[in-house]
């Protein structure tokens, strides 16, 4: 027996399982169905983070499998950068010490997603190319001019393998900036953006809480 078989399978006394039928159901009349089975607690909205909190069984339901997340947000104090750390090797754990935020210069900073070896690379010989272009201007580059070299080199080589999935953050005389960028040739600009096989979990939680307004404290908490 396990919770798919039972839904209030080690659930305990405070959970009761509701249809659209019985009484003290907090189902939308316009969801009522004969068949449609609800999350089996009084408020289904909760279900997910009490599942999550809980030290039954039914935790496992889940422990979602995901690999490289990273996001980036821009808020009223400047720009948010969150990552993790772990690099795969096919279907086993590489390493959970890798850097994923790389210093273009002392204004920019890269993320990268995909193959390691060749955000790396490319990142870095970045940051080589921004660095020439100071010394020969005498001004440092903007954001939007560092993200379009980038982008010319990612769409250059697009047929070659590349396995890229970037974002350029930063801050020049136009304020604060971010770009996502991949291996296709794209170049976004935008005030939010996550990267890698879990960012579509990153985007649920970003599309629920993410503000403009965020505070310096509020940001950090909704990144990590």
């Amino acid at each position: 027996m396990d919770f798919l078989d039972n839904p209030t399978f080690g659930l305990g006394d405070s959970f009761k399982y509701f249809t659209s039928k019985e009484e003290g159901s907090l189902i939308p009349k316009e969801l009522e169905t004969e068949d449609f089975a609800f999350a089996p607690m009084k408020d289904p909205a909760d279900f997910n983070k009490i599942l999550k909190e809980s030290d039954g069984p039914e935790k496992k339901i889940m422990d979602i499998k995901k690999g490289t997340t990273t996001l980036a947000f821009t808020f009223k104090e400047g720009i948010l950068i969150a990552v993790d750390c772990r690099a795969s090797r096919g279907t086993t754990l590489g390493s959970d010490t890798v850097r994923k935020v790389i210093e273009i210069n002392d204004y920019i900073l890269g993320t990268l997603a995909g193959g390691a070896a060749d955000c790396q690379f490319w990142e870095m010989y970045l940051g080589m190319q921004m660095k020439i272009y100071e010394l020969q201007h005498k001004e440092r580059p903007s954001v939007s001019a560092a993200s379009k070299v980038l982008n010319n080199i990612m769409y250059q080589y697009r047929k070659y393998g590349l396995s890229m999935g970037c974002m350029l953050a930063g801050y020049d005389k136009d304020g604060p900036s971010l770009y996502y960028l991949d291996n296709d040739g794209t170049r976004l600009k935008g005030d939010v953006f996550s990267v890698g096989s879990g960012s579509t979990f990153a985007y649920g939680v970003l599309d629920s809480y993410y503000r403009k307004d965020l505070t310096k404290d509020q940001a950090v908490e909704l990144g990590m």
